[in-house]
């Protein structure tokens, strides 16, 4: 499994929303700059995490965008979801129940099982809260004298 630069950019934008969550709404030439992103790229995952309810948007001088929620109701694994659809390591697992004619007879089944579900829990057992605290975490250890 791969993650696209979709899912890698609107995991980013996500994460930059959230940490910028009391400057109220965010331009994403704001965004862009600062994740050094292409805006261009941005403006086509706005539409998809919009639909899905994720952004707040308001338009005009002060316009821009912001998360919907607290960053600790996203999971990392929905906003892979919306951006790369499934997260399934092979196409058998897309749909459950597994709908494969040879699902009975399969022996490597059961291994993409577990891993999907290793992925699965790892990635949903993680919010955009956790991944800023770790990355604040992370920049408080790494001082220099």
């Amino acid at each position: 499994m791969k993650i696209s630069t979709k899912g890698r950019y609107a995991l980013r934008m996500l994460l930059d929303l959230a940490e910028h969550s009391g400057e109220g709404y965010i331009s994403l030439k704001d965004i862009a700059e600062r994740e050094n992103l292409s805006k261009k790229y941005l403006e086509q995952i706005v539409p998809m995490l919009n639909k899905a309810g994720v952004l707040k948007t308001n338009r005009g001088y002060q316009g821009g965008y912001m998360l919907a929620g607290d960053p600790s109701e996203y999971t990392v694994g929905a906003v892979l979801r919306l951006a790369e659809g499934s997260l399934a390591p092979v196409a058998c697992l897309e749909k459950c129940p597994v709908e494969c004619e040879r699902k009975n007879d399969c022996p490597t089944l059961p291994v993409w099982q577990g891993l999907y579900k290793v992925i699965s829990d790892y990635l949903d057992g993680m919010t955009l809260k956790d991944v800023m605290d770790s990355h604040r975490e992370r920049r408080a250890d790494s001082y220099v004298i």
